[in-house]
């Protein structure tokens, strides 16, 4: 045997022609040892038949180009010998009968046969990988090439080859030092990932281990959140394996399972499958239990399932409604609460059932708690814009509904803001309504949104200001405004974008009986505006130019 040592280790320096030569010397002494047996004679034909299939595999093996530089081709040949000595072995105790129990004996051949399907296809795999095409010198050494990137490529891509052959241990060693690599160098692992090498990788989350479960999944976290592997990972049925981690992993197993299906619940079809592979209830049962990293990144997945309309029933039928009310108020993080705020908006978006259920367990008081807080207010104005239409206006009231809405329009995002403006829309058709609405001081505030940049933020508050002025007092509040009709006349803007003019017309209609109103919509040039929306028929802007046309002329008159 020839030796040497490389960073103090003894490393067997046989070629990979040697140990070729010596695997198909063993191939027919084992075969003649296995015929020879009477015993076991059901498990040694099977034995025999995968002993006759080791030289084809030998051959397609030798016949690669690089057979002879890739040490992984030295390692497989190896563990093909060890094989094949101890099926020569167990032939010889059962052609003796020299094995200690007929039970024992069995064990042994079962393991031998697994042994030999193992070696069988570890040599197919390394033709399938790629791997052989890499001139790879081994771990310990491979810092030493010239070509450092074409060294790290071929060594990582050799690492994980080791994923996809050889027995459960060689695989852990090799995850082990999978983790290790990328905590160092993740760029160039994604680099050189492939579609196998994900497949082997959703193979261990299954392992009987949970040491190898955990140490996957902190792999498979990194690779869904790189937002590079997401298909990959999703066609090769990483989702049960996960979805069971999140339901009986450790605490680290659990947090990457779940942040995970966090990254991946961004699509919209792999959210429907994580529903369809009974994903919902161990995220829920998460957000009730888990600690704040998983609870938040369980929120998360929920909001952005919740985002598929068709499964929203589903959701609602695990329990989503409490839970997500709950987390508004008790959740660990900031996040989660957002989270919650988030998922509570689309679960109201558009179904009925779920906004009465919402209303039902208490939402609308937790989600202006929620509003007092920190935390960015958008979906929680919007989801209370879509439960207002599902309970009274006293009920609103009782809950100091109106405070709550000015504070956001003079201090919220503008998101937040527009939302608002929307609320205000669906609880102004009492005219009591409209007259606390205005006394709260909301009309200033809906004025100044209408020069926003934002078409939709310039609707909503045009359309809140069209319904707040059919009331007098409100119609007054609006012409005090010295910005109105110069920001409601620039709404007249007849181009497809500008979707507020049919709200401009109607809330510069409400103003027109005011003389000094009317002198500054023609200043501002509203006449010029409204012929052409006459032309495109929008609502009222015909009567609204003849009325404009009739003051100028009286005006001219005047004059004269």
């Amino acid at each position: 045997m020839v030796e040497e040592s490389v960073n103090g280790v003894s490393v067997d320096m046989r070629s990979a022609d040697e140990w070729l030569m010596h695997a198909q010397e063993l191939v027919p002494l084992a075969i003649d040892k296995a015929r020879e047996v009477k015993g076991f004679p059901g498990r040694w034909k099977m034995i025999i038949s995968k002993l006759e299939n080791i030289p084809s595999h030998l051959s397609d093996l030798s016949s690669h180009p690089c057979f002879s530089k890739n040490t992984l081709c030295n390692e497989q040949l190896q563990a093909v010998l060890k094989t094949l000595k101890e099926a020569i072995h167990l032939a010889e105790l059962c052609v003796q009968e020299k094995y200690e129990g007929k039970l024992r004996m069995q064990s042994d051949l079962d393991a031998l046969s697994g042994k030999l399907d193992l070696n069988l296809r570890d040599c197919g795999l390394l033709i399938k990988t790629g791997v052989l095409g890499e001139a790879t010198l081994p771990l310990s050494v491979a810092g030493s090439s010239t070509e450092p990137e074409a060294s790290t490529h071929g060594s990582i891509r050799e690492l994980l080859a080791r994923l996809q052959i050889g027995h459960l241990e060689a695989k852990h060693r090799a995850l082990d030092s999978l983790v290790e690599v990328m905590k160092e160098d993740e760029k160039n692992v994604l680099a050189v990932m492939g579609r196998s090498n994900i497949a082997a990788l959703v193979q261990l989350l299954t392992a009987t281990s949970p040491r190898i479960r955990e140490k996957t999944v902190t792999v498979i976290c990194s690779l869904a959140e790189s937002g590079s592997c997401e298909n990959w990972l999703v066609s090769e049925g990483v989702l049960p394996p996960l979805i069971r981690l999140v339901e009986s992993g450790s605490a680290v197993g659990k947090e990457k399972a779940t942040i995970s299906l966090q990254r991946l619940s961004m699509s919209a079809e792999t959210a429907r499958a994580i529903v369809g592979h009974g994903g919902v209830r161990p995220l829920i049962e998460i957000c009730q239990a888990g600690d704040s990293v998983t609870q938040a990144a369980a929120a998360c997945t929920l909001k952005n399932i919740s985002a598929v309309p068709e499964v929203r029933q589903t959701l609602a039928e695990e329990g989503i409604v409490k839970v997500m009310i709950s987390l508004l108020v008790c959740g660990i993080l900031l996040g989660s609460k957002e989270y919650a705020a988030e998922c509570l908006q689309n679960l109201t978006a558009s179904n009925e059932s779920l906004r009465r259920s919402v209303v039902s367990e208490g939402g609308i008081r937790s989600l202006l708690v929620y509003l007092d807080g920190p935390l960015p207010q958008e979906s929680a104005v919007a989801a209370l814009r879509n439960l207002v239409g599902s309970v009274s206006v006293e009920v609103l009231l009782s809950l100091s509904f109106l405070p709550r809405l000015v504070h956001v329009l003079k201090a919220g995002s503008l998101g937040a803001q527009q939302a608002a403006a929307s609320a205000i829309c669906k609880v102004c058709s009492p005219a009591e309504i409209k007259k606390l609405v205005g006394e709260a001081g909301c009309i200033p505030l809906l004025v100044k949104m209408l020069e926003a940049k934002s078409n939709s933020v310039r609707e909503v508050a045009a359309q809140a200001i069209s319904s707040l002025a059919t009331l007098s007092q409100n119609c007054r509040e609006v012409k005090r405004d010295d910005k109105s009709v110069p920001n409601l006349v620039q709404l007249l803007d007849p181009s497809p974008q500008n979707t507020a003019k049919k709200y401009a017309v109607s809330c510069l209609a409400s103003l027109s009986s005011s003389k000094k109103c009317k002198k500054l919509m023609i200043s501002y040039g509203a006449i010029g505006y409204l012929k052409k929306l006459s032309e495109m028929d929008i609502p009222g802007a015909k009567k609204l130019l003849e009325r404009l046309e009739r003051g100028k002329l009286r005006s001219l008159f005047g004059r004269k």
